[in-house]
């Protein structure tokens, strides 16, 4: 046991030696400032910013504004026409140094709107439960604490940064070209991207994150009695083409790795009627009718840009290949590109493994990208040399009502997230 300590003592040692001192001191900072952090947590989770709030988002937004203001930053309001029905979304921009040029994403809003019954801060020992505390309000306070850091050391004048924090990540409200515009440019800007959505655990990094598009699968068949389906003349029916299709998708496409397809509304009968925006809608029909209409409303996930082609294809080809009787259509709605598990990500994976180590919290391994959903940096990943996501502090349970965060997880975070910002601007 005497052995062991000396040789732990010794291996502290070590690791505190890798790391210079404005990154010791960075350390020290984050984690005094730990308490005042999660006060200012408290206080943006508690103000509703549900997508559609945009009151509230604003309100949220203004708070981190203020405080980027005293630290320097050119901030401004990026907001778009009535119709669009959002907040905007708030850049803050830092242009000093010859370092990495680096584009931050966060967001403001949270799935969680006016009317949800989830709307407090709740402390439970070191748990913090409340709406968007994971997803991804954590996540925007340790952005604005990485600053602080930087500032604190008197490092932050010489960086070139770009912040922006998203007010409809939840919910975009209208297409990506005109609501994404602005962080594209960002990332044109760039040479790095992080997003501070949060970690999955302190030993993972995220060096990929799927694509998140939509489809609409439409059936149509020949009403009769039911006496006569399969018969030539009125063959199977619209209901019987849309589980043929829905099946084929599964068993042919279902084994492909990173390519997830979900049918999550269907709608099918005599008469059916459906809302797409609010995937809502009603059907009527009888048991002894051949059903004429089916409606089914779903998604896609995938790890490229060549998988959702190839995958858009597959499904077009099974589409195709109609029952007697039946005629089938379907429509495609791309929202989020993915973020490709390209080599420079993990080259920079491995610079966030240097720091995740000279921390003394060990290696790091790559995080597997089904385990993560589509996110705001992948409008910017195909324009950086790199990029990463899951930066934030680590959470879970986030759109439920059990959604919380690891409070001891936000200065470790933090500050390998700050260190690794510091060591890019050098």
């Amino acid at each position: 046991m005497k052995y062991l300590k000396t040789f732990l003592i010794v291996l502290s040692f070590c690791f505190a030696q890798s790391l210079n001192q404005d990154e010791k001191e960075i350390q020290k900072f984050i984690e005094n400032k730990t308490s005042e952090a999660i006060d200012l947590l408290e206080k943006i989770v508690n103000i509703n910013s549900g997508t559609l709030n945009i009151k509230g988002n604003q309100k949220v937004g203004k708070i981190l504004q203020k405080e980027l203001d005293k630290l320097g930053f050119n901030t401004y309001w990026v907001t778009y026409p009535k119709e669009v029905k959002r907040a905007g979304h708030l850049f803050a921009e830092m242009r000093g140094g010859k370092g990495k040029k680096i584009t931050m994403v966060g967001h403001l809003d949270t799935v969680f709107e006016k009317d949800h019954p989830f709307q407090k801060f709740v402390r439970k020992g070191n748990k913090a439960y409340g709406p968007g505390v994971d997803d991804m309000k954590g996540g925007d306070i340790s952005m604005l604490y990485i600053m602080k850091a930087l500032h604190h050391i008197g490092k932050l004048k010489d960086m070139n940064l770009t912040l922006v924090f998203i007010g409809d990540e939840e919910k975009l409200g209208a297409h990506p070209s005109i609501v994404r515009k602005e962080l594209v440019d960002a990332g044109k800007w760039a040479d790095i991207g992080l997003g501070f959505e949060g970690a999955v655990g302190i030993e993972t990094g995220t060096i990929a994150r799927r694509s998140a598009s939509s489809w609409i699968l439409t059936t149509t068949g020949i009403q009769g009695h039911s006496s006569q389906v399969f018969s030539e003349t009125l063959g199977y029916g619209a209901i019987f083409e849309a589980s043929r299709i829905i099946n084929s998708f599964r068993e042919e496409l279902a084994e492909e790795e990173y390519l997830t397809f979900n049918p999550g509304v269907i709608v099918g009968g005599t008469d059916t009627n459906y809302d797409p925006v609010n995937a809502t809608g009603t059907a009527f029909g009888k048991t002894n009718v051949v059903s004429q209409l089916v409606t089914v409303h779903g998604g896609i996930r995938t790890i490229s840009i060549k998988q959702l082609n190839e995958a858009m294809k597959s499904m077009k080809k099974i589409v195709s290949n109609n029952l007697p009787g039946t005629s089938a259509t379907i429509e495609f709605k791309t929202s989020y590109p993915p973020m490709e598990p390209t080599k420079a990500n993990y080259a920079l994976l491995d610079k966030l493994e240097e720091v995740n180590i000279a921390l003394g919290y060990g290696s790091l391994e790559p995080l597997d990208p089904s385990k993560r959903g589509a996110a705001d940096i992948s409008f910017i990943a195909p324009y950086v040399d790199a990029a990463l996501a899951g930066m934030g502090p680590e959470g879970q349970g986030a759109h439920s009502e059990d959604e919380w965060l690891d409070l001891t997880s936000f200065p470790k975070t933090t500050t390998r997230s700050a260190i690794l910002i510091y060591r890019l601007g050098n």
